[in-house]
C-alpha cells in the first residue's frame, strides 16, 4: 500500500500493514482500556454511517472537544474524514462566548464532547448558533445524548464512494488559532497539507510497530494531531493521558515506559526543576556527586566526540546519576520532540547528555505544523536552532520590511504544508501571503536567520516575533523572546515579560515560581507567609536582582533589564473569574493583556 494521501487512509494503512491488538487506549476507572486496530476501523465505520444517516454531507462541519486526549476523539476525526466532512477541533478551556463565535463562524452542525462541563458550555452557546443541531457526549451522562446513538450500519458503498471522491487538495479541517489578540482565525488545512508533513517527518519519530508512545499534548493542536497520524502509520501503541498523570512512582511515565512522546518546553523545564531540587536536598558526597555530574552537561553538543578521560567521567556519571533520570522517565525513551515555544538550551543539553535525546522543531498551525526539525540523524541537529528545513520546505529570510540585525529577517515559507488560507478572512489572507519568484510565500511573523551547522548545512535560528519587537524611545529595537528565555532558565522564575516599547530602557514583569521560591526562602532564612508579602521582602528582591546581574551580560547594553517588578499572582490560559487570560492555550504570552492588567506596575518602574 502506498503512503496515505488522505487522512482517513492512515487507519487503513495500519490495518493492512501493522494491525495492533492495542492501537489506542486510555484509563477507564483507573485501568487501561484499548481499542485494537480492528475495533477502531469498526467504530469509525459505524460513526461514519450514522453521520450519513443524520444527513451529514461532504463539506459539512463537525465540532469535537475533550479535556484529555482519547481514542474517541480520533474516531470522530477519522469518521469525518471518511465521508468528506470537515472536523473543527475546539479548545476545551474556552468560554461559552468563544464557543459561540467559533460555532457560528464555522457553521458547525453537530458537536461531540468529552466529560465534565463541556456539554453544558456548548449547550449554553447553542441558542445563538442556528446551524447547530445536536451535541453528543463521548461518555454516558444522564439526560444527555450519547455518541453511540449516532452509530449506524451499512452504508459501505456510500462511504467507499465518498472516500474515493475526496481530492487530497480539498479542505480536511479548520483549526482555530488561539490568537494573542481579537477573535481566533480558522486555519484551513487540506488533506495534502497534513499528509505532506507526516511524510516529511515520519522518519524523525523513531517508533517501530508495537512500541508504545504517550500522547498528552491536546489533539486540538495540529502538532499532536499530526503525531497521531505518524503513530498510526508506524503501528505504535498510543497511550492517551494528561500532564497531571505523568510523574511519580505510579505515574504513566513509570508504568507505561514509553519509547517516545511530544511535549512543550515548560513540561521539560518542570522535570528538570524537580531533578535539580532533589539534588539540592542531598547532603555530603551524594550532593557533590550530583552537581559534578550535572556540570558535565554544560558543554554538551549533539554528536560530540570525547577523549578517553572525558568518556570515563561520563560513564561514571551515567552509571551513578544519569541512569536514574532515565529510569524516572520509564527507561525506554528513544527521543522526545519539543515544539510550540523555544526550549532553553540548558534543558536540551542536560537531558540529551543524560541519554534522553531531545530534539526541537519549528512550525505553526498555518504550516500543519512542521517547517524545520532537528533529528537523531548524525549531523542533523544543532542546539540553539530549530533545525534544517524538512523535505519539500523552502524558507526565505525577508529583510525588506523592518529594521533587523545582520542576517535576520521575517521567516517566509513556501511548502506543500502551508495552509489553504484563513476561513472567510480575505483581508487576513492578503496580509500573510506574498508572491515572489512565481511562488506563494507565507509570512510567519517570526524573525530568524540561518546559521551554519554540521557539514555546512543551514540551520534555522528563531530570534523573535516580528510583532513583538520593542522599540525604545531612543529608537533601538529589542527582541524580548531571547531575553525572556534566558531568564526562564532560572528556577525562581515561572513567567516573565520584557517591556520597554517607547520607553527609555528595558524592564521586566516577573511572576515568581512559588514552589521554588518557598524552597529558596526555607534555605535562606526568609519566613514564608504568603506570596504577596514575600515578593516585598528585601532578601527576595535581592535574589531576583542577582538573576538580572547574571543574565544581563549575555545581552547588549540596550537589551539589559534595568528594573523589574515581582507579581503576586499566576499567569494562566484560562481564568476562573472570567477575566482575560495572560496566556494562550498554547502557553504563549498575550502581551497586550499583560500590559493592560499590570499597567500600574509597569508605569511604576518608569516613574
Amino acid at each position: 500500500m502506498d503512503k496515505p494521501k488522505k487522512l482517513h487512509e492512515y487507519l487503513d494503512y495500519q490495518m493492512k500493514k501493522h494491525p495492533q491488538k492495542k492501537s489506542m487506549g486510555q484509563k477507564v476507572n483507573g485501568q487501561w482500556s484499548f481499542y485494537s486496530t480492528e475495533q477502531l476501523v469498526e467504530n469509525v465505520n459505524k460513526l461514519a454511517a450514522g453521520l450519513i444517516e443524520l444527513g451529514v454531507k461532504a463539506g459539512d462541519r463537525i465540532g469535537v472537544a475533550a479535556y484529555n486526549n482519547r481514542p474517541e476523539w480520533v474516531i470522530v476525526d477519522l469518521a469525518c474524514q471518511s465521508i468528506g466532512a470537515i472536523d473543527v477541533p475546539l479548545y476545551p478551556t474556552i468560554s461559552p462566548r468563544e464557543y459561540e463565535y467559533i460555532l457560528n463562524d464555522a457553521g458547525i452542525t453537530y458537536v461531540f464532547v468529552g466529560k465534565d462541563d463541556l456539554y453544558d458550555k456548548v449547550k449554553k452557546a447553542q441558542p445563538n448558533v442556528p446551524t447547530l443541531k445536536k451535541i453528543y457526549t463521548m461518555d454516558k451522562q444522564d439526560g444527555k445524548p450519547f455518541w453511540e446513538e449516532v452509530f449506524g450500519s451499512g452504508q459501505e458503498e456510500e462511504i467507499a464512494a465518498r472516500k474515493a471522491a475526496i481530492d487530497p487538495m480539498e479542505l480536511a479541517t479548520i483549526i482555530y488559532t488561539s490568537g494573542t489578540t481579537g477573535n481566533p482565525k480558522g486555519v484551513m488545512l487540506s488533506h495534502n497539507n497534513i499528509t505532506s508533513v507526516v511524510s516529511a517527518t515520519e522518519e524523525i519519530i523513531p517508533v517501530d510497530a508495537g512500541e508504545n508512545v504517550l500522547s498528552f499534548l491536546p489533539l486540538c493542536h495540529i502538532f499532536e494531531r499530526a503525531a497521531i497520524y505518524v503513530y498510526l502509520y508506524h503501528g505504535a501503541e498510543v497511550y492517551f493521558t494528561g500532564t497531571d498523570n505523568l510523574g511519580g512512582e505510579t505515574g504513566d511515565l513509570q508504568t507505561t515506559k514509553p519509547y517516545f512522546f511530544t511535549t512543550v518546553p515548560r513540561l521539560l523545564e518542570k522535570v528538570y526543576e524537580a531533578i535539580y531540587n532533589k539534588g539540592l536536598a542531598l547532603e555530603g558526597a551524594k550532593k557533590k556527586l550530583f552537581f559534578w555530574a550535572l556540570s558535565l552537561t554544560d558543554d554538551y553538543e549533539y554528536d560530540q566526540s570525547y577523549g578517553m578521560m572525558d568518556r570515563i567521567k561520563r560513564n561514571v556519571a551515567d552509571k551513578l546519576i544519569f541512569s536514574k533520570w532515565r529510569d524516572a522517565l520509564g527507561g525506554n525513551i528513544k527521543c522526545i520532540v519539543t515544539g510550540a515555544a523555544p526550549c532553553p538550551s540548558k534543558v536540551l543539553k542536560v537531558f540529551s547528555a543524560a541519554g534522553i535525546p531531545i530534539r526541537e522543531g519549528y512550525g505553526l498551525t498555518e504550516t500543519s505544523p512542521t517547517l524545520t526539525a532537528n533529528t537523531l540523524k548524525k549531523g542533523n541537529s544543532m542546539i540553539g536552532t530549530v533545525g534544517p528545513c524538512v523535505d519539500n520546505v523552502e524558507i526565505h529570510i525577508d529583510r525588506s520590511d523592518g529594521d533587523y540585525r545582520e542576517g535576520e529577517g521575517e521567516i517566509l515559507a513556501h511548502a506543500p504544508n502551508v495552509m489553504m488560507g484563513y476561513y472567510k478572512k480575505p483581508e487576513a489572507n492578503a496580509a500573510v501571503f506574498t508572491e515572489m519568484d512565481g511562488k506563494r510565500w507565507f509570512k510567519t511573523g517570526d524573525v530568524g536567520k540561518f546559521v551554519k551547522g554540521p557539514n555546512g548545512k543551514d540551520f534555522l535560528k528563531i530570534t523573535d516575533r516580528k510583532k513583538e519587537l520593542l522599540k525604545t524611545s531612543g529608537g533601538k529595537y529589542v527582541a524580548p523572546a531571547p531575553i525572556e528565555g534566558k531568564f526562564r532558565e532560572d528556577f525562581l522564575i515561572e513567567q516573565i515579560m520584557i517591556v520597554g516599547d517607547k520607553r527609555k530602557f528595558v524592564s521586566a514583569v516577573i511572576v515568581p515560581a512559588p514552589d521554588a521560591l518557598k524552597d529558596w526562602c526555607k534555605n535562606n532564612g526568609v519566613s514564608w507567609t504568603n506570596l504577596s508579602e514575600v515578593v516585598k521582602n528585601e532578601k527576595v528582591i535581592a535574589a531576583y536582582q542577582a538573576i538580572c546581574d547574571k543574565v544581563n551580560p549575555d545581552f547588549s547594553h540596550i537589551e539589559q533589564v534595568k528594573k523589574f517588578t515581582l507579581l503576586d499572582c499566576s499567569w494562566d490560559a484560562v481564568k476562573e473569574d472570567g477575566s482575560d487570560a495572560e496566556l494562550t492555550p498554547t502557553m504563549k504570552l498575550k502581551r497586550r493583556v499583560v500590559r493592560e492588567k499590570y499597567a500600574k506596575n509597569i508605569d511604576g518602574m518608569y516613574s
